[in-house]
This record gives C-alpha cells, structure tokens and sequence, in this order.
C-alpha cells in the first residue's frame, strides 16, 4: 500500500515538473526550437541518403573530385591567364573573378547614378524634375532581361563592323565587337601602381577619419584634400617614377576581322553594365528622394537663415542625415545588383553562373555545380550585408544618454 502512495506522488511530481517546464516561456521556446532543429536535421538526412542512393544508382558520380580535370572550353573574358588545357576549379574561378568585377563596377556607377537622379526629382527647375520621373518610372516597370536584351541589340545592331568602325575620338573605335581604346604597353610596374593607388584609397580614408575623429575632440579642424592628392596621386606617381616611368601606349590596329593591340570592352559586358546600372538606378534615386524628404524642411530654413546655398546646404546638412534612411534600402538594391548579374548568361558574358553551368552539362555534376553557385551568391551577399551593416551602424542616429 506504501509503495503504491510513493508510486502515485512520484508521478504527481513529475506531472507537476513537466508542467512547470512548460509554462515557462523560454524553456518553451528551447523545446520547440531543439524539435524543429532535429525535424530539419531529420530531412536533410533523408534528402542526402535518397540523392547518393539514386546517383549510385544511376551510375553517375559524386563529389568535388572533377574540378582537378581539365576543362577544356574556352571563355570569352578573363582577369587572368585561362587556357582551355586549365582545370574546371580554375575556370569557375575566373567567373567569380568575372562576377565580382560587374558587381563591383555596376554598384558604384548605379550609386552614383541614382543619388543624381534622386536629386534630380526634388530639383526646383520643372522640366529636370519631371524628366527623372519618367526616367524612374520608365526603367523600373521594364524587366531587366528585356533591358539587357535592348542593349545588347544596339552593341550588335546599330554598331557598325569592324572595318567600319566609328571613331568618336582619336584611336578610339566603336564596333559590333565592343570598344576599342589605347592602353600602355604590359610592365610588371603597373601592378605595383595598381597595388599603391589601393594603398591611397585606404590611407585617405584612414586619414579622413583621424582627421574627422580630432576635430570632434579638440575642435580643431584641418583640411584634408592634401593628404587625398598625396596619397591618390602623389603614391602612384612615385612608384611610377621609381620604375622606370613606362611610356609607351599600346595603340589598337586594325587587322583582318578585328582589332590587334589597345584594350577591348566586350559588348555583352556593356551591355551588362548599362543595363544593370540603368536598372538599379531607377530604384536608388527613389530610395535617394525619400530619404532628402524625411529631413525636416526646417533644416533648409536653418541652412538658409546661415546664408549657406542651396548645394552646400544639400552636401553638408542635408545628404549626411538623410543616410541613416537611404543606407538599409540601398543595401538591398545593392545586393539584387549582385544577384541580378547572374542574368549574364541571357546575353552571353562568362559570368559564375554561365562557366558553372557550362561545367555541370559537360561532367553532369548537376548538384555540385548549383550547390557552388549558391555558395558564391551567398558570399557576395552576405559580405555585402555585413559591410553595409557597420556602415550603417556608424551613420545611425545615436540619442543623447544611450548605451553604445
């Protein structure tokens, strides 16, 4: 009769525990969580189990193993030195080397372009502020496929051939087969100039922020445009010195069906870009105007009242309170540039996706080929994400008393 009393309230206590446990919140919330997570694991598990089975099945293999191979294909655009005896691995990397460079190129242009078009909507003079609303409202509701297409119909359609190229500036030849301009001659110096201007670029924003950080603390405030001439100018121009100060221009010649010597833009990597950059600047200039209009209009009268111009007070007072708006929207558009890049492949520029699917329907590796595409889409945003987040974070509104 004991043991069965001692039975029953070791049950109640154990009702009693479970209970507890799950009337509170947070360990609910770890329940629920730990279910979930093992639900998932569950599914990823079957998913990997069925897949090897049915490509064991089929007799296809699996596995990284073929990017050692050689590729054997050609690729139209490359950054480095690619031969078609190169490894698939190296091939995949000159399409991201190809994607990274029209992310990077269109992001700055689309930027610079839609924060003048952004201007621009809120300009006083009637017939500017009416024009970059067509130009808003018309790119915008044009997919961008057919955008790419466009252009790319005007490089291939419009243009002249090669033997009757336009010539818009001395030695500089526009053709169906891209633009053609003088470059100087290859020396290792180039890079080493190269490699100081980057240098520059970072010494200058270093220096600014030191400079910037001191005026705040002492009140002291110093100009900066000579460091930025030293460092962006002065630099490169020195190692340039110090090597030898290589002259000679490589001038583009016509021969045959093309042009020899100079350097070419391909006209799917035009047509890339505009497109691209026309597109997404259509949506930045909207982001750029809604963030001048969240600044109250008593900042223009304060500004006014101080006798600064209308530019000034745009630059100074206007623009830098308005980032903390533009900054979290144009971090999207940011990133729907770099994953709309992979639309190269509609007009044929190597880009990551085009060489990776050229890979997968030569070896089959269907599932490693798209897993590398996501994983490198998934990079580029997720580096992109983290920048602009501690951009963001130094840009924010930080109220007085608040903890940092």
């Amino acid at each position: 009769m004991l043991s069965g009393v001692g039975l029953l309230s070791t049950i109640f206590h154990m009702l009693k525990d479970s209970a507890s446990l799950w009337n509170d919140p947070k360990k609910r919330a770890w329940i629920f969580q730990t279910l979930i997570l093992l639900i998932v694991a569950a599914l990823v598990s079957f998913l990997v189990y069925n897949t090897q089975a049915n490509l064991k099945q089929q007799g296809t293999a699996s596995g990284f193993g073929f990017l050692s191979q050689e590729a054997g294909f050609e690729i139209s655009e490359s950054s480095i030195e690619y031969w078609a005896d190169d490894s698939y691995a190296l091939a995949l990397w000159v399409g991201v080397l190809n994607t990274l460079k029209v992310a990077v190129i269109g992001n700055i242009l689309a930027i610079l372009l839609g924060v003048c078009v952004g201007i621009c909507r809120l300009s006083e003079h009637w017939l500017i502020a009416k024009l970059s609303q067509a130009y808003v409202e018309v790119i915008r509701n044009i997919p961008l496929l057919l955008q790419l297409f466009f252009w790319y119909a005007v490089f291939i359609e419009v243009f002249p051939s090669v033997k009757e190229a336009l010539e818009p500036f001395p030695n500089v030849f526009l053709s169906q087969r891209g633009i053609v301009f003088p470059v100087f001659q290859e020396n290792p110096i180039w890079f080493w100039v190269k490699m100081s201007l980057v240098l520059g670029l970072l010494a200058s924003f270093l220096t600014n922020h030191f400079l910037k950080k001191r005026k705040e603390e002492k009140g002291k405030s110093k100009p900066s445009w000579p460091f930025h001439l030293l460092y962006l100018f002065g630099l490169p121009l020195l190692v340039w010195l110090l090597g030898g100060a290589p002259r000679k221009i490589d001038f583009p010649v016509l021969g045959g069906f093309n042009f020899n010597g100079g350097m070419t833009i391909s006209p799917e990597f035009s047509a890339l870009i505009i497109g691209l950059v026309v597109y997404t600047s259509a949506f930045n200039a909207e982001i750029v105007r809604a963030g001048i209009e969240s600044v109250s209009r008593g900042q223009w009268e304060a500004s006014r009242a101080l006798g600064l111009s209308r530019t000034m007070t745009l630059r100074l007072v206007i623009l830098p309170q308005s980032l903390r708006v533009i900054i979290p929207p144009m971090t999207s558009q940011i990133l729907n540039l770099i994953k709309n890049s992979s639309l190269a492949v509609g007009i044929g520029y190597p880009d990551f996706v085009s060489v990776a699917n050229t890979t997968m329907n030569q070896t089959g590796q269907a599932i490693e080929a798209v897993l590398m595409i996501m994983v490198v889409y998934l990079f580029f945003s997720l580096s992109t994400s983290l920048f602009m987040n501690l951009y963001n974070k130094k840009t924010k509104l930080i109220q007085r008393g608040a903890q940092v």
